[in-house]
């Protein structure tokens, strides 16, 4: 073991002088201005014998194409690590770029509009509804211009390394809940309505855990911090504007009291079946929501959160990040702190097996988007509105085919051993079960799960969650499912063990 070098860094992703399409939702959003800043926060970690870049991205999620963008732009400017070493993981969320690949190679995938397009007559056309103009960024120049920021974070994150101290702590604030209500028919929907007669319970749990890290520099002085939380960062998910969503408020809470010298390492842990809302105690948003998942007929008014689809609510999870996070540190025992401790970073590809749809799956798809075409035949044009009505059955189509030629899903997954952390990254929307059962399971004193990380992988569903069905369960919700979660907590579990087994 040698001494740790560390160092931190950050860069703004709003484009200077121009707006932006939004992701994460069916319906087109451009944004109207910058609510909170957007980021990619690096911290690189160094030991002489090994070493790491670990960057969260105020993004939806990180595609293959463009984590092969970002490690061909830090290959340009620096050679003393492997871009391989970087890791990118998204907070997820929603206001935030939409990209596409400036690559046109990298489109060959079969898209929603695609599929529905083949079962439309010969005068009928496809029309999305873009409203964009001059003044927003095109998902291509996004791309790169995105790339290239979380690029630069990273070198200047690397450039920045000193001798540090770390210490790694724990604390809780309930900011993730389960988002899929379940029925007595058997049935689960994400985001369902609760005050129902048939309503049984939440699918899943939750965990209010974070996952801490502080890292002081050579005085003792603190300069960074990780924290891992198994909840997206999706408050603010159906609003037009820019916005970093909890993390940012948690991040400039913590700059009022400590600095602007202060970086926030905000990751996402298992949380494809978690929310920041409460379903049982629902409050409604403000204003009505393009989403009919939201819809609710019978509305009580509750005494709880402030809505959580709301800036109020965004506030309030974000103070309860961020009060969590300095009352840890402030009873932090400086004395514990450690310079020299075990590290370790592993990169590999995994294959995991792709979700399979049946024959009879895809028949019935076939069926049900012939007869929306034919019962929308006077419809001039097919839009955004019908691609999100026939995003099920033309992703069942598309699997079904994909199937024919490939029965594997390969992933980057990366396994760290920093002192007694353990660190594991996967590129899904995880649900929570998966990486309870890692951390129930790992040697680690802690161990951080960080989901939408180098790669884009869709959800990861549970077997009792497939059986119930509904949006994330869906094959078209994600390329992996449960038998492949199995292998994934296998193998993840292996690499911990290995890393921290001697001590046992």
């Amino acid at each position: 073991m040698s001494r740790l070098l560390i160092g931190f860094a950050e860069e703004s992703l709003v484009p200077e002088g121009k707006r932006v399409r939004l992701a994460g939702q069916f319906y087109e959003r451009i944004s109207e201005y910058v609510e909170s800043e957007i980021t990619a926060t690096a911290m690189a970690v160094d030991s002489g014998d090994d070493e790491m870049i670990l960057v969260s991205a105020d993004m939806t999620s990180i595609p293959e194409y463009l984590m092969a963008l970002v490690r061909e732009k830090f290959a340009v400017l620096t050679d003393e690590i492997s871009p391989e070493k970087i890791i990118v993981a998204a907070t997820h969320t929603h206001t935030s770029h939409t990209i596409a690949s400036p690559k046109a190679s990298d489109d060959f995938s079969a898209t929603t509009k695609d599929i529905l397009a083949e079962f439309m007559s010969s005068d009928k056309e496809y029309k999305a509804l873009v409203t964009a103009d001059d003044s927003v960024i095109d998902p291509a120049e996004a791309c790169l211009f995105v790339s290239e920021k979380i690029a630069l974070a990273a070198y200047r994150a690397w450039k920045n390394r000193t001798e540090a101290y770390i210490a790694n702590d724990f604390g809780r604030a309930a900011v993730g809940m389960c988002r899929r209500a379940t029925y007595t028919d058997g049935s689960a929907e994400m985001w369902g309505d609760t005050n129902r007669a048939d309503f049984v319970a939440m699918e899943g749990g939750n965990d209010s855990g974070i996952e801490l890290l502080y890292v002081f520099d050579k005085d003792k002085k603190l300069s960074g911090i990780v924290a891992n939380i198994a909840c997206p960062s999706q408050i603010l998910e159906h609003r037009s504007f820019i916005s970093a969503d909890y993390w940012g408020r948690a991040k400039a809470n913590i700059r009022a009291k400590l600095g602007e010298h202060i970086f926030l390492v905000g990751l996402g842990g298992a949380g494809g079946d978690q929310c920041p809302r409460d379903l049982v105690r629902w409050v409604h948003p403000k204003t009505e929501l393009n989403d009919p998942n939201i819809s609710r007929p019978n509305l009580l008014k509750r005494r709880a959160d402030p809505s959580m689809f709301d800036i109020e609510g965004c506030n309030r999870a974000g103070k309860r990040v961020s009060n969590e996070i300095l009352s840890v540190y402030e009873e932090l025992d400086l004395d514990r702190l450690s310079c020299d401790v075990p590290f370790t970073h592993i990169v590999k590809t995994l294959d995991l097996p792709l979700r399979k749809a049946t024959r009879e799956e895809y028949e019935h798809a076939v069926r049900e988007i012939e007869y929306y075409v034919q019962k929308n035949a006077d419809k001039p044009t097919f839009d955004y509105s019908d691609n999100a009505k026939m995003y099920v059955n033309a992703g069942t189509i598309k699997r079904y085919r994909e199937q024919q030629t490939q029965e594997i899903y390969p992933i980057e997954y990366h396994a760290v051993r920093l002192g007694n952390i353990a660190i594991v990254t996967n590129p899904f929307e995880l649900f929570l079960d998966f990486g309870n059962r890692i951390k129930a399971r790992s040697y680690a004193e802690q161990t951080f799960i960080v989901q939408l990380c180098c790669g884009r992988g869709g959800y990861l569903p549970t077997e009792k969650a497939e059986r119930a069905g509904h949006y994330s369960a869906y094959i078209t919700s994600g390329n992996v499912g449960h038998e492949g979660g199995d292998l994934l907590v296998r193998e993840q579990l292996k690499d911990i063990q290995e890393m921290f087994g001697e001590e046992k």
